[in-house]
């Protein structure tokens, strides 16, 4: 039997059109699909993503691909989506007052009705419980540093309340399966990965920057902090710095991580990569427009692709 087509009533504001959650999933389920985000992806890609990085450079650096990476590589995708539907379920749940007086948040589920506060918990339990049994096949590093990173998820949503940077503290969150991944891989930790992680802050300093213009009016009248409320008509400028940051920083990474083992082949094209991902960085600073919420959102999920240029580049470093 066809879904039911979704209603203004019940679809979130910014989701994905014609998302399978809203035409696909069963009806009893919408409600949890979309307090997970599974109606819009780009969060689980730009969760996912420096998880890859940190794989296949500590990969590169360790000369040595085996089977096991590749449940690594699919656990961090399993691990992403459940990490990241958790998250936002939390996030949803601190931030229910808020969410209802905000035009393009407030269709969420909870503050729309469609589920309460103690259902959402409890999904939100849920999910994370299923994230801890896959991150437990993991190195036992990797496992350490999978259970820290709750700190810096159950903070996050607090951040906008009490500093003009709660970039940051989703940056801190989003990039941290950077080190998670490579000491999967190695089960050590080492100053590549944590330079990798400190590029990637700087990227979503960049994209979460952009996204908050959508909601600027609104912030400002419920009193919600926000890099873009702080950067104003300078954001550009401000963009152009992390810009620079996050390919320098990624490309001290490479640097750092290949130069014991790898060939100077395999270096020069893993620095391709950051030189592209900054390419594609600047084709949105052209387009970046404070004033147009549909190219801010459209500018927004084009960091999917952002974040795939680099792991392109390190997968190709691989057979050089």
């Amino acid at each position: 039997m066809q879904a039911d087509a979704p209603t203004p009533e019940t679809r979130v504001a910014d989701a994905v059109d014609d998302n399978w959650v809203d035409t696909k999933a069963p009806a009893w389920s919408r409600p949890y699909l979309r307090l997970s985000r599974a109606d819009r992806p780009i969060g689980t890609w730009l969760l996912l993503l420096p998880c890859w990085w940190g794989l296949v450079l500590a990969m590169l650096a360790t000369q040595e691909a085996r089977w096991e990476d590749a449940w690594i590589a699919i656990g961090c995708g399993l691990g992403a989506w459940l990490m990241r539907g958790a998250g936002c379920t939390w996030n949803d749940i601190t931030d229910r007052d808020f969410d209802g007086r905000v035009e393009r948040t407030k269709s969420r589920p909870i503050p729309s009705g469609q589920v309460s506060v103690k259902q959402a918990m409890a999904w939100a339990v849920i999910q994370a419980l299923l994230a801890f049994a896959i991150l437990l096949s993991f190195h036992p590093m990797a496992v350490s540093l999978g259970v820290a990173s709750l700190l810096l998820v159950t903070i996050y949503p607090f951040a906008k309340r009490f500093t003009w940077w709660p970039q940051v503290f989703l940056g801190l969150a989003f990039n941290w399966g950077a080190i998670l991944a490579w000491a999967a891989h190695t089960g050590t930790l080492n100053w590549p990965p944590v330079i990798l992680y400190v590029a990637g802050i700087a990227w979503t300093l960049f994209y979460d920057t952009i996204y908050a213009h959508q909601d600027t009016e609104d912030d400002e009248l419920i009193g919600v902090k926000s890099t873009a409320r702080l950067f104003g008509q300078d954001t550009a400028r401000y963009l152009k710095y992390f810009l620079v940051a996050c390919v320098g920083l990624m490309g001290v990474a490479i640097i750092e991580a290949l130069k014991p083992t790898a060939s100077i082949l395999a270096l020069v094209i893993a620095l391709a990569g950051p030189w592209a991902m900054g390419w594609h960085m600047a084709w949105q600073l052209r387009g970046f427009d404070t004033e147009d919420n549909a190219k801010l959102l459209q500018l927004f999920r084009a960091n999917r692709d952002t974040g795939l240029i680099p792991l392109i580049f390190f997968i190709a470093a691989l057979f050089a």
